[in-house]
């Protein structure tokens, strides 16, 4: 057997363990685990150590330790616990218990082989409507910060009231408490910190399709216009080659309808958007509220404040407000590998500015040129508008 045993434990403590289980604690010299864990063992007669620190700390005392050892881990130690860590630094064996989303559904009553798992537990709700909005069922794994009253409230801003939640307290506990409710009533909540939330889609939400059409769009009034056309922007899409983990910078914003986008295609990753008219960001904000897209965007004119972003893996670039050297000295030098950049231009000056500009930084260009019309009637006849013609240039860095 291996000298260093992972047991998963539930809130019922020793005694929903497996006969197994629990003779391996008993025959073990240490037992590692949280205060509440270690509580369930009142006669151990081994020595006891607290987890305290880092897992880091953890595992080079493991490393270190001759003695039989158990560490004890919340439900099953390999789903979003301290097994997979520690089975990448040291030997060990684990043996899983229920997980809470296992538990959670099993009082529901419910299925989950088509349950999305989402962790907020220690991270930022940031980006969690476009990984919500569409999906049937969703389980939340929560933490303090994060309770299922903030998340209630988090999803009333992106209006998903097609969702009723059921929230899941001290499972396996003698305090269990499961409720069903609306997100409204969870807004409200209040309970154990040990829970988790589901999520079933009660009736079918809002969707669009790839190519939302420009009119959806809540745009400048009345001068409309400024916006990426659907045409072009699907093409500008297609061109940054977008994965669902990908980091996106939007440089130029405006209304929002390329990061929008964006977002419903790396919706397990983050997009990241600035501009720097105020009017166009009221928009912005108006269009992702109603297309379900929780962007980051800031007020500022780039290269300006594109510190504040993680490295990309996709740029696009809108508008350069007359500093497309600025802006391509940080995009291309902080585009991760194999990244992509894409920015429209509309003048033959532009287009010559940027294609120079990165042949300067070591970048390769590919250019579409885009000279879309679209139908439109006239009396029971139909003619064809042109709309004005765009350069797409996408840029990839050369191979050493």
């Amino acid at each position: 057997m291996t000298r260093i045993q992972v047991i998963g434990i539930g809130d019922g403590g020793s005694s929903d363990l497996l006969p197994n289980s629990r003779q391996i604690i008993q025959e073990s010299e240490l037992l590692i685990g949280g205060e509440r864990q270690l509580a369930f063992f009142p006669e151990y007669e081994g020595e006891k150590l607290v987890i305290k620190g880092g897992l880091k700390d953890l595992a080079e005392r493991l490393k270190q330790e001759e003695k039989k050892t158990v560490v004890l881990a919340s439900g099953d130690p390999l789903f979003y616990g301290i097994g997979s860590y520690l089975s990448k630094q040291v030997e060990v064996e684990i043996h899983p218990y229920l997980s809470s989303v296992q538990l959670a559904f099993s009082r529901m009553n419910e299925s989950w082989q088509d349950a999305h798992v989402i962790s907020v537990h220690g991270r930022s709700m940031k980006g969690l409507a476009q990984k919500i909005d569409g999906r049937k069922k969703v389980a939340l794994l929560t933490d303090q910060e994060n309770s299922p009253a903030a998340i209630a409230k988090y999803l009333l801003q992106f209006e998903m009231r097609e969702y009723i939640a059921f929230v899941a307290e001290n499972l396996g506990g003698e305090e269990e408490r499961c409720t069903s409710m609306t997100l409204e009533e969870m807004a409200s909540w209040e309970g154990s910190h040990l829970n988790i939330v589901i999520l079933k889609q009660e009736q079918p939400g809002p969707s669009w399709h790839f190519g939302i059409e420009d009119r959806e769009f809540s745009q400048r009034k009345p001068e409309k216009g400024l916006i990426t056309k659907k045409e072009i922007r699907t093409l500008s899409l297609g061109a940054l080659a977008l994965k669902e983990n990908s980091i996106v910078w939007d440089i130029g914003i405006c209304t929002g309808s390329v990061a929008i986008e964006a977002a419903k295609i790396a919706r397990e990753g983050a997009v990241y958007g600035i501009e720097k008219n105020e009017h166009d960001l009221v928009n912005c904000y108006e269009n992702m509220k109603r297309f379900r897209a929780d962007l980051t965007v800031v007020q500022g004119k780039a290269p300006e404040r594109l510190e504040e972003f993680p490295d990309p893996d996709a740029v696009f670039i809108g508008g350069t407000a007359g500093d497309i050297n600025g802006i391509l000295d940080v995009c291309c030098s902080r585009l991760k590998d194999n990244g992509r950049i894409v920015l429209n231009a509309v003048t033959i000056e532009n287009l010559a500015q940027a294609v120079d500009g990165f042949k300067q930084r070591n970048y390769e260009t590919s250019i579409t040129l885009a000279q879309v019309s679209r139908s439109k009637p006239i009396l029971n006849l139909t003619r064809f508008d042109a709309l004005n013609p765009i350069y797409i240039i996408t840029a990839t860095r050369k191979e050493e």
